[in-house]
């Protein structure tokens, strides 16, 4: 197990039960772990932090297999290792960490309230963070 921070770990942020049901290989490149240790090390220790609760990643890393078999977008940042999909315990405690990263000056990309805060995608670029909010 590789410890990125305090709270996150690689494993956690390549993990998927979809690709060990389908047997597909997540291996993160090495640019997609430079990418992940970026976005554990600017957006979510400290957001972790911030929160001062655990923060579960339900999704982070995605090689393009993988991300065709669970319907992301073909762009996605899961592929490049520069998003995760987040959640706290609950929808309620979703939506207030959503507006804690909007009011806080913690750096993203794009922070998605993803079908009414059932989680929350969060991503970190390492050229351009537009810090856009959507709501899908």
């Amino acid at each position: 197990m590789i410890q990125i921070s305090k709270n996150f770990t690689l494993d956690e942020l390549v993990a998927s039960v979809v690709a060990g049901n389908f047997k597909i290989d997540n291996t993160p490149t090495q640019e997609a772990i430079v990418n992940l240790v970026l976005l554990v090390v600017n957006t979510l220790q400290p957001l972790r932090n911030l929160w001062g609760r655990a923060i579960m990643v339900s999704s982070g890393y995605r090689c393009k297999t993988l991300n065709d078999k669970v319907g992301g977008a073909n762009e996605s940042q899961h592929m490049t290792g520069e998003a995760a999909d987040i959640s706290t315990s609950n929808y309620e405690d979703n939506k207030k960490l959503f507006d804690m990263v909007i009011k806080s000056s913690i750096p993203y990309d794009q922070l998605i309230d993803e079908k009414n805060y059932q989680w929350i995608h969060i991503s970190f670029s390492k050229n351009n963070n537009k810090r856009q909010v959507l709501h899908l």
